[in-house]
């Protein structure tokens, strides 16, 4: 399940997609009320998404945060990463955090690790072959 904190850093990643490239960079203020998210958990967030090199921020009056590569170029499965961590649901079939299970007697033979594996593996190619662009093309054509 997402956390509250992977939906706000999804929300504002589509809003910011929705503003035109090219364009000034966008307030703060107005991404918190635009996608609906607290100021105090944006402000975070956004620096987490800048570090990772998928947003650009701008300091003063004018200043704000723009997309560092265009809408198709970012997945949802890179945003959540960087918010979340690893899309596994359990360490044994983490490509990126990898740890045995504690109380697991053979990673060979369990069925659990076989099937969190399928899972991880759907789930990577789903969010990982959705970008920004194709989100808000999908939330223009639910409206």
């Amino acid at each position: 399940m997402l956390t509250q904190r992977s939906r706000y850093g999804l929300r504002s990643m589509i809003f910011l997609a929705t503003t035109p490239a090219g364009g000034p960079p966008v307030p703060m203020n107005r991404i918190a009320v635009e996608a609906n998210v607290p100021r105090k958990f944006l402000e975070l967030i956004l620096a987490d998404l800048r570090d990772a090199g998928l947003l650009h921020s701008h300091r003063g009056k004018m200043g704000g945060y723009m997309l560092a590569r265009p809408a198709h170029l970012i997945s949802l499965g890179e945003i959540i990463r960087v918010i979340e961590g690893p899309l596994a649901l359990v360490p044994c079939v983490s490509r990126t955090a990898y740890r045995p299970c504690k109380d697991c007697k053979s990673e060979a033979d369990c069925a659990i690790r076989h099937a969190m594996a399928r899972v991880r593996d759907e789930t990577a190619r789903i969010l990982d072959g959705t970008s920004l662009a194709d989100a808000t093309a999908e939330e223009v054509a639910a409206a």
